[in-house]
């Protein structure tokens, strides 16, 4: 297990990651600034200098999602299919990069806990194999997921006090 910022990352599995934040915000609030595109361009950013000029959700179970990433000229794409969602607590969904820098596509499943006004947002993702699972583990991802994370406190902390 190791951390980034407030970001705890393990690998419980040989195909798993698991990311773990604490966020102080209620989780119906965390739930909304996962799902609802206008909050999500002001925070899945990743690293420093990049934005999301493209997000796109169909929030139901069978229903898809895009993202586009994008500093200056590069741009990087994604998206999926929603599996199931369980407001404000469960979201799996799959995941397929357009430019993909590991074979498959991966299962991601995040569940919200709340606790005396705190979530716990675990986020875990299933690759198709170990080598997937290896190939992520050796790119940046921590830092832009933690970046992120950082910015989505931010906001949170913004709506509270609001």
């Amino acid at each position: 297990m190791r951390t980034v910022g407030q970001l705890t990352v393990s690998t419980p599995t040989e195909r798993e990651i698991v990311m773990t934040r604490v966020f102080d915000a209620p989780r119906h609030l965390v739930f909304e600034a996962m799902t609802r595109p206008e909050l999500l361009k002001r925070w899945l950013l990743g690293p420093e200098g990049w934005s999301l000029p493209v997000c796109e959700i169909d929030l139901r179970e069978g229903g898809a999602y895009r993202y586009v990433w994008q500093k200056g000229d590069t741009r990087m794409g994604m998206g999926g299919v929603y599996q199931e969602i369980a407001a404000p607590e469960r979201i799996v969904q799959t995941e397929v990069f357009d430019d993909a820098w590991y074979p498959g596509e991966a299962i991601n499943t995040t569940v919200l806990a709340e606790e005396n006004g705190r979530t716990t947002l675990t986020l875990t993702i299933l690759y198709p194999s170990q080598e997937a699972r290896d190939a992520v583990l050796a790119a940046p991802m921590e830092d832009g997921v933690a970046a992120s994370y950082d910015r989505l406190a931010e906001l949170l902390a913004s709506q509270v006090a609001a």
